[in-house]
């Protein structure tokens, strides 16, 4: 096979606000709009980058074009309150402290750290916190490496904003490999890591290794997770980048010490596989014995029918990767602004799970990531004479929990855990105060 040496590939070039506004335009927004797009921008964090805007968004669809409305800033993203005050205040030229100043006050009206992971999900070593982890589920620990806490662009959905955004207080991260390493040791009923972000792929291969080769004898370790959206946003990252070769063979060797590589790859929209280049990049990396599982939020305005799922899925299984979770999207940031009810996400589910074969029906959805753990709703069913929804949870702090149908009462317009009312008769919803 020839080495990323042999071939010659594009140079990464982020897209950043500076060139916000002239893509605007480009998209076709009035001059009002434009303006509105640019406050929420002030507030959310924007980057993209030329594969996305060049190989990716339908320029001729847009301001429509799933894609676009993928990474670009809509005007009504946030409370048109709070967009037409920082509008006001670009307008008037105003200084940065003072736009910092207003977009830090929306920033924290927005549960820029829903399902309280900061209190609830910080584990301890040694009676300290340890910072940059997080440990929810007994078989599973996070880790937020601090050189990857960025992406190669980034989602108007995405509930790790904070992560994005220059406010220090609200940032999850940790350059500290060894503490891991001991944090796992101490803890033999973890039997999973997932390295998350932000991106871990932003990092260089060399500084990846540093991360994932001291977990290579955690005895107890039986897989090692990299969540990541490169394979859509940048798939180059393992195709032609300098260190590109270095990256595979670092994933060849979790291999070889016996432990599971599983890549969460994040995508969106069927189109995401459409490039010639994202599909040779799920090739390289499925060649080092990595498996890829994909999962996505449903998004409205972007991934909000069936059919975009059922084709997602077949090409992700086409291709040799594994539908994982279609999710529900989180009650962060813009949620007001994306988020599907509960309802209609599961008809989507249901209707896009029905065109696919066995090999896709892996996919499991909608699924909450809440604070008590992962609810999927089953369906709508009438229970003693009144419809409810049915759910279970696929993961839960409680393991207990896991897997035990339960009842809430029928809310056409619920859309997350929390705006659920149990089912008169049916008992409290379990894991929920």
């Amino acid at each position: 096979m020839p080495t990323s040496r042999d071939r010659t590939g594009p140079t990464f070039k982020a897209v950043t606000m500076p060139q916000l506004a002239g893509l605007l335009a480009r998209a076709g927004l009035d001059p009002a709009d434009q303006l509105r797009a640019r406050a929420v921008a002030t507030v959310l964090p924007f980057r993209t980058n030329s594969y996305v805007v060049d190989e990716l968004i339908d320029w001729d669809a847009a301001p429509d074009d799933p894609i676009y409305r993928l990474v670009f800033p809509q005007p009504d993203m946030l409370p048109a309150a709070d967009v037409n005050r920082i509008a006001r205040l670009l307008s008037a030229g105003a200084a940065p402290g003072e736009l910092q100043a207003a977009a830090h006050a929306v920033r924290m009206r927005l549960n820029p750290h829903p399902g309280e992971q900061l209190s609830l999900n910080t584990p301890r070593l040694n009676g300290e916190p340890v910072h940059g982890m997080q440990h929810k589920y007994p078989e599973t620990v996070l880790f937020f490496p601090q050189q990857g806490q960025t992406c190669h662009a980034y989602c108007t959905y995405c509930f790790r904003w904070p992560q994005f955004v220059g406010e220090p207080d609200l940032r999850m991260a940790s350059s500290d490999a060894d503490t891991l390493r001991v944090y796992l040791l101490a803890h033999p009923e973890v039997t999973s890591v997932l390295i998350t972000g932000g991106d871990p792929l932003i990092m260089s291969s060399a500084v990846l290794a540093r991360y994932v080769e001291p977990l290579l004898d955690v005895p107890h370790l039986e897989s090692i997770r990299i969540g990541t959206k490169a394979l859509s946003y940048w798939p180059h990252r393992v195709l032609t980048d300098p260190d590109a070769d270095d990256l595979l063979r670092l994933f060849e060797r979790v291999g070889s010490s016996g432990r599971t590589l599983a890549f969460m790859a994040h995508y969106s929209h069927p189109r995401e596989l459409e490039p010639e280049s994202a599909r040779r990049a799920v090739d390289r990396i499925r060649g080092t014995g990595a498996v890829i599982r994909a999962q996505a939020p449903l998004i409205r305005g972007i991934n909000d029918r069936a059919e975009d799922w059922a084709v997602l899925w077949r090409r992700l299984v086409a291709q040799g990767a594994v539908p994982y979770y279609l999710f529900v999207e989180r009650d962060t940031g813009p949620q007001d602004y994306f988020a599907v009810p509960l309802a209609r996400a599961h008809e989507i589910f249901r209707d896009a799970y029905a065109q696919v074969s066995g090999l896709a029906r892996t996919v499991r959805g909608p699924i909450m990531s809440a604070t008590p753990g992962k609810v999927q709703v089953d369906g709508v069913a009438e229970v003693g004479g009144q419809q409810a929804f049915v759910l279970h949870y696929v993961q839960a702090r409680d393991p207990d929990l896991v897997g035990r149908p339960f009842f809430a009462a029928y809310d056409p317009s619920a859309r997350w855990l929390t705006e659920l009312k149990p089912l008169p008769g049916a008992g409290p919803l379990p894991g929920v105060d």
